[in-house]
């Protein structure tokens, strides 16, 4: 075949496409045969503060990538309430096991130990640069950069996704006309290591412990978030303090608000030399925290099958047909926990971002948390599809 001048190129340059990168060379494949392409600068990267849940499956992940440790606040205790209802649970990580169900962790701390690795590896990482298009032909796929420069490649990972309101419509897509909106808040009477994810008329709440307080996702109508955007932070406290209510104690203090709007957008998708991973693949609601889980474990499983169709050698000397099966062979192993996880995440979304408060499902699901802790092995299938992803 025609040469070229990467076996393997990885759109993104993020927590999933950096893990796969570094796993990929654990399992032998040459570190001078990648290349990673991203539009931010390293710099821009570290500097994210975006609070990020991780699963303590993520945790195994990036420990086998050599990433781990990373600057975070574990989670041990995950308190599942609907508000002004009965129904509640409280899932442990000592029932499990396991020192912590997850972490919460800034996006740079995450990113920073990965990038670590990555200048040590040798592996190569193009920034900014920017993939503007993807030309797949027999033998290669050509990479169009926004510089006007071109770069082919025998195999193409896309596992840059973006935010839900930016992306190309996937086969499988819903907007549920919410909005979350993002903050920093301390409080007076904190628990140590207890995350909260609390159910309301407008959608769910989270509150995730970070270093001194707690991380917010306050899942709401476009309508209201556009009314909690604009108040003062006295009035953002008190209309925060009446949806979460008094568990903690008084909110103290509250960063400045951020916020995005929420849809579904999956699709598994390969071609004869190009696969998605990530949130190129699936970009989910954010109610159960698992978007950067799940890609890590797409990021995991991939990781294992590109070795099949990589040379150590600057040649891909093997047939589109056997690329092709691998490829297919991925979808495969990853279609049972993705269809699992986007059905979890589809399921509690819809119900709270359309139905009104008192209606039959928002009633079902009250009575579900409250039958969780009584019925400890649907409890416990609960916490291990968010903790590990679905595990044949």
């Amino acid at each position: 075949m025609s040469a070229i001048d990467f076996p393997l190129a990885i759109c993104g340059a993020g927590p999933v496409a950096q893990t796969l990168a570094l796993l990929l060379c654990q399992q032998g494949v040459a570190p001078g045969s990648i290349v990673l392409f991203d539009a931010k600068t390293s710099a821009q990267a570290e500097q994210d503060a975006r609070s990020i849940a991780l699963s303590y499956g993520s945790r195994q992940i990036l420990h086998s990538a050599n990433a781990w440790p990373i600057k975070a606040t574990s989670i041990r205790q995950i308190h599942v309430s609907r508000r002004g209802h009965f129904g509640r649970s409280l899932i442990d990580s000592g029932d499990y096991h396991i020192p912590a169900l997850g972490y919460v962790a800034r996006y740079g701390d995450i990113i920073a130990p990965l990038q670590q690795a990555i200048k040590h590896s040798g592996i190569r990482i193009k920034r900014p640069a920017t993939v503007t298009a993807l030309d797949e032909f027999d033998e290669k796929v050509a990479l169009s950069l926004q510089d006007g420069s071109k770069i082919t490649a025998g195999i193409v990972v896309q596992a840059e996704g973006g935010n839900f309101a930016d992306q190309t419509q996937k086969v499988r897509s819903h907007d549920y006309r919410q909005t979350a909106i993002l903050s920093r808040i301390t409080v007076s009477q904190a628990i140590a290591q207890r995350a909260y994810e609390r159910f309301t008329e407008q959608g769910p709440l989270a509150l995730l412990p970070q270093e001194d307080g707690y991380a917010l996702v306050w899942c709401v109508s476009p309508a209201m978030a556009e009314q909690l955007l604009t108040l003062d932070d006295t009035s953002f406290k008190q209309a925060l303090q009446v949806a979460f209510g008094e568990r903690l104690g008084r909110i103290l203090t509250t960063s400045p608000r951020h916020a995005y709007p929420l849809g579904l957008n999956a699709q598994a998708h390969a071609t004869r030399r190009t696969v998605t991973i990530g949130n190129a693949a699936q970009t989910l609601h954010p109610v159960a925290g698992q978007g950067l889980n799940l890609g890590l474990r797409d990021a995991k499983i991939l990781a294992t099958i590109l070795p099949n169709c990589l040379t150590p050698s600057l040649r891909q000397d093997l047939s589109n047909d056997h690329i092709s099966a691998q490829l297919q062979l991925f979808l495969q192993q990853r279609q049972t926990d993705r269809q699992a996880t986007i059905r979890l995440t589809d399921t509690m979304a819809r119900i709270f971002a359309s139905a009104p408060d008192g209606a039959l499902t928002q009633s079902a699901l009250g009575l579900g948390l409250g039958l969780l802790d009584i019925v400890k092995p649907a409890k416990k299938i609960l916490a291990e599809q968010m903790i590990f992803g679905w595990r044949s």
